[in-house]
């Protein structure tokens, strides 16, 4: 947290990315607490968080990109044009996608995880590729709203197929 807060925020673009490794580990704490070992579902679940994060907080920063500018904090929309952030935005949507299928093939999920997945990862990408098209604070808050509702009902398909699966 000091490490990324006091240091890394303010003297690296790349510190969300750096800083979403953060947010993904209560992922691998939550599954070796319930299944009691790490493999590779988990890491790949890890990932997803992880590569998820660059694009829900960069999209939120195109609207503040101002306000990190006037605080000095190299946030990527803040120090690069709006539409190399948003290839990147694009980039990351893509391999966002891809990892979301991966585990579902290396966790073994079912029907219910890999329909939430599959329409999800393209919504994502949609509002990515909107995003690119129409380089506007109202566009990135679209993403950034559709970015909590995409991890949120990821998860839940998770919890539902497996509940299902189970039963």
């Amino acid at each position: 947290m000091f490490v990324y807060t006091l240091w890394l925020k303010r003297t690296s673009r790349q510190n969300i990315v750096i800083g979403g490794a953060a947010g993904a580990v209560p992922v691998l704490v939550g599954w070796a607490a319930v299944r009691g070992s790490i493999g590779l579902a988990p890491i790949v679940l890890f990932a997803v968080i992880f590569i998820w994060t660059p694009p829900h907080f960069w999209a939120l920063a195109v609207k503040y990109r101002d306000d990190y500018a006037a605080a000095e904090v190299p946030m990527l929309p803040a120090v690069v044009p709006l539409e190399t952030t948003a290839r990147q935005i694009v980039l990351y949507s893509v391999v966002l996608w891809g990892a979301s299928l991966l585990f579902g093939l290396v966790a073994d999920m079912g029907v219910i995880y890999w329909g939430a997945a599959t329409v999800l990862g393209a919504g994502f990408l949609r509002y990515a590729i909107a995003l690119y098209r129409d380089r506007t604070a109202a566009r990135a808050m679209q993403l950034f709203a559709y970015s909590i509702s995409y991890v949120t009902l990821l998860f839940s398909a998770i919890a539902l197929d497996q509940l299902v699966r189970h039963l």
